[in-house]
C-alpha cells in the first residue's frame, strides 16, 4: 500500500486533501480510482488508512488507525564528508532506509568536492526530496532531515546535542582494535547517537584532534570500506544490536 505524508492541514475532519504532487503521484503515477486505498503518516508516528472517494479533487476518507513500530529505538545522525558523484544521493536513500534520523554533510581538509552557497542550497533540497521519498518507500513514520553544512566548526558546534558521539577511524581497524563500537553500544543509555564518516581520502589528523574530546574512536572491522559504503554498515550494526539480536 502506498504511503504518502502530510500536514495537519491537509487534514479536515475524517477527510484528507492531498497536495498538488501527491494528487500527480496518486492520479498519474499510482493510477487510483475509487475504492482504491492509502496509508497517510500526519505529524510523524500517527499512521492512518485513507479510501479515495473522489479524484476531483482528489479526496479520501479515513477508514482505519494503524498502530507502527518500525523506527530504530534510539536516533541516530550520520554526519559524512562532501562525497563526488552521486554518492551523496544515494547515501541518502540507503541511510534513510536503515532508519537514521539525521543525514549532515561537512566539508573536510580532504574532501575533493567544493560547494559555493547555492550549490549546496540545490544539492540540500535534492538530497531531502531522495529521503522523503525512500521515507515513503521503506514504509517509515520519519522522514530523517538533511542539512549540509557550509564549515567544518559547524559541526563542532552542534557536537554536545548528542548523547554519544562515534568517529569512524580506519587507522583504528588497521591497527586491529575491533571491540570499540560494540563496547559504545552496550554502554550506551541515552537517545541520540552521531557518527561521523570521512571522504574518500580519510580524516585528517587536525580533524580527529578536534573530534576526540566531543567522542572516541571506533574501528568498522579489518576491511577498508568506501566513504559511502561505512555509513552503511555502521547503521546496519546499530539496527542488530538494538532490534535483532535478541537476548539469551
Amino acid at each position: 500500500m502506498q504511503r504518502y505524508f502530510i500536514e495537519q492541514s491537509q487534514v479536515d475532519g475524517n477527510f484528507i486533501f492531498p497536495n498538488d504532487t501527491q494528487t500527480h503521484h496518486i492520479t498519474k503515477v499510482m493510477r487510483m480510482t475509487a475504492k482504491d486505498k492509502a496509508e497517510f503518516v500526519i505529524s510523524e508516528h500517527r499512521l492512518i488508512v485513507a479510501e479515495l472517494i473522489s479524484d476531483t479533487p482528489v479526496k479520501f476518507e479515513i477508514i482505519d488507525t494503524l498502530k507502527s513500530d518500525v523506527e530504530l529505538p534510539v536516533r541516530v545522525s550520520i554526519a559524512t564528508s562532501f562525497l563526488k558523484g552521486e554518492k551523496l544521493e544515494l547515501l541518502a536513500q540507503k541511510v534513510t532506509e536503515l532508519g537514521a534520523s539525521e543525514l549532515l554533510v561537512v566539508p573536510t581538509q580532504r574532501s575533493v568536492v567544493k560547494w559555493d552557497a547555492k550549490k549546496r542550497q540545490k544539492k540540500q533540497l535534492r538530497l531531502q526530496k531522495i529521503a522523503h521519498e525512500a521515507s515513503e518507500q521503506s514504509h517509515r513514520l520519519k522522514i530523517p532531515k538533511v542539512l549540509i553544512l557550509s564549515e567544518f566548526n559547524d559541526l563542532l558546534k552542534r557536537l554536545t546535542a548528542y548523547d554519544l558521539v562515534l568517529i569512524a577511524y580506519e587507522k583504528s581497524a588497521q591497527t586491529g582494535e575491533v571491540s570499540q563500537f560494540y563496547q559504545q553500544l552496550e554502554q550506551f543509555q541515552g537517545q541520540k547517537i552521531l557518527v561521523f564518516f570521512g571522504p574518500e581520502g580519510g580524516i585528517a589528523d587536525e580533524e580527529i584532534d578536534v573530534l576526540l574530546p566531543f567522542g572516541s574512536l571506533i574501528g568498522l572491522g579489518p576491511r577498508i570500506m568506501r566513504a559511502e559504503t561505512a555509513p552503511l554498515y555502521a547503521l546496519s550494526a546499530i539496527s542488530f544490536y538494538y532490534e535483532l539480536k535478541g537476548e539469551g
